[in-house]
């Protein structure tokens, strides 16, 4: 779905389907009323009629028999604003129900409805992020792809020619983001047999041809000299080869300290020894959509030529049981020195973490977030709808929240205080890997901020937005937005 601007007359655009809102049971915008009035009052008519509900995300097609063909008319509520909530809610729906014709060219304005709080760039930035989000198909393992390719394919907002340039703008900067979220679906819905760890550093050397990225890609022998006993103990149950996938953007001067994003990258995850029980042990295929989220974040800020320093730190491989697998009770050393009793096998991203945490100090870096399907226990907390976060500084967690809410990816902040610290005592090395079920969240987080003292960190836990379960199941691509805005921020650009 490719979307862009138009300044031409609503009611003489061509369009296979036109997006027009209605809020409190009216049309909305002086568009929408043009339209109307070309098609001697029908739409007012058909709302009259009381077919469309008046609830938020309501929608209601018809047939014109002008130079528009159909129309979705798509309730904002009845209140005189919509709410942020209720905006993304209706868009969404809008554009599903545009979907099921076979128009090929849509003419949206969705954007004229008032929404409290927010401006013309974010109704820009929600339409074409959700467009695609819902145009997104995974249809790389089979034999015959979908009779029915998404619909519509192209978009175009119907603006004044006052506010076209900055949409313009706006739009750029969200489909440098929705592809990225694309990638990081793509990578979070293949197979574990195919999206190994090779798999996934051949996509950063992908990445680094495509948009001249420098990439080095650390193997077993390379690790081992670096001491990453953590990230090692975790890959021994594995056939499969562990990699520390590292991806470097230049868009500003050397001298300018650069973002580190780490990304957790188990391709699968079996719990290891302390093997998981059967049922959605599938799902364990997308225990690397931290590692897809940094890489499309990657692709989105190198596409929209950021002015900014950017590094992407991935550690992955597999976490299988075997004969050579590390066993509960064992004692590692971490390439920061630390020795770590781990008391269960299943609490490996933190293990793998830590040793890229530390690696990340050598880029001297301006602030390092990493990300991780991390906890059960952050699913339990926060459910689906924020990702966790957790830091010690206050103006990087401010920064992370406000790009979330932004781009309609949000996240909530989770405490850190020492006191949690506590559960993580060892009688027998520095740090045990869990510290009980109480804060399982909490707890993982205070283990991995013991390896990043030397740097302004946040932890975002991903377990509970990362991907969708049941009849829709698939990665969502978050957090590419949350974390491609932040970036943006930084550099100036958003």
């Amino acid at each position: 779905m490719k979307f862009s601007t138009t300044t031409s007359a609503a009611a003489r655009a061509r369009a296979g389907v036109a997006l027009v809102p209605v809020l409190g049971g009216r049309l909305c915008g002086s568009a929408a009323q043009a339209i109307d009035e070309a098609n001697g009052g029908r739409l007012s008519r058909l709302l009259a009629s009381g077919d469309l509900g008046k609830k938020a995300a309501a929608t209601l097609s018809t047939h014109l028999d002008g130079s528009i063909a159909r129309v979705v008319l798509a309730s904002f509520g009845k209140d005189k604003e919509a709410n942020e909530k209720s905006y993304i809610d209706t868009v969404r729906a809008a554009y599903k129900a545009a979907g099921s014709f076979s128009a090929d060219d849509a003419l949206s304005l969705l954007h004229d409805v008032p929404v409290a709080g927010r401006d013309l760039a974010w109704k820009v930035r929600v339409q074409a992020l959700a467009g695609r989000d819902i145009a997104y198909r995974f249809e790389q393992m089979k034999s015959e792809p979908d009779p029915k390719p998404p619909r519509p394919k192209r978009v175009a907002l119907a603006l004044e020619r006052a506010d076209a340039a900055a949409a313009g703008r706006e739009i750029d900067r969200a489909s440098a983001i929705a592809n990225g979220m694309d990638l990081a679906k793509d990578l979070g819905n293949l197979p574990a047999n195919v999206c190994t760890p090779t798999y996934l550093a051949d996509t950063a050397r992908k990445l680094a041809r495509e948009f001249g990225l420098k990439c080095e890609v650390l193997d077993e022998k390379q690790m081992q000299a670096l001491k990453m006993g953590a990230l090692l103990a975790v890959a021994r149950g594995s056939a499969q080869p562990p990699k520390l996938i590292v991806l470097r953007y230049q868009g500003a001067g050397a001298k300018q300290a650069p973002i580190v994003l780490v990304g957790k990258g188990i391709t699968f995850d079996t719990g290891g020894i302390s093997l998981k029980p059967a049922p959605e042990m599938d799902e364990m295929k997308f225990d690397m959509c931290g590692a897809a989220s940094v890489l499309g974040t990657m692709r989105a800020v190198a596409e929209a030529k950021a002015k900014v320093n950017l590094v992407v730190v991935v550690p992955t491989t597999e976490n299988m049981p075997g004969g050579r697998a590390t066993r509960p009770g064992d004692i590692v050393t971490t390439m920061s020195g630390k020795t770590v009793e781990i008391l269960n096998t299943d609490a490996e991203g933190r293990l793998i973490l830590c040793d890229a945490l530390e690696y990340a100090k050598r880029f001297s870096p301006a602030a390092v977030v990493d990300v991780a399907n991390l906890t059960g226990a952050c699913v339990i907390a926060l459910g689906h709808h924020h990702s966790g976060l957790f830091s010690p500084n206050d103006e990087l967690a401010g920064e992370l929240q406000a790009a979330g809410r932004e781009v309609a990816d949000t996240c909530w902040r989770m405490p850190l205080d020492d006191a949690y610290q506590e559960q993580l005592k060892s009688p027998f090395a520095d740090v045990a890997n869990i510290g009980g079920r109480p804060a399982g969240s909490v707890t993982a987080a205070c283990f991995l901020s013991r390896f990043t003292k030397d740097y302004t960190w946040a932890h975002l836990d991903i377990a509970g937005t990362a991907w969708r379960s049941g009849t829709n199941k698939g990665a969502s691509g978050r957090p590419v937005p949350l974390l491609t805005r932040f970036v943006l921020a930084r550099s100036g650009a958003a």
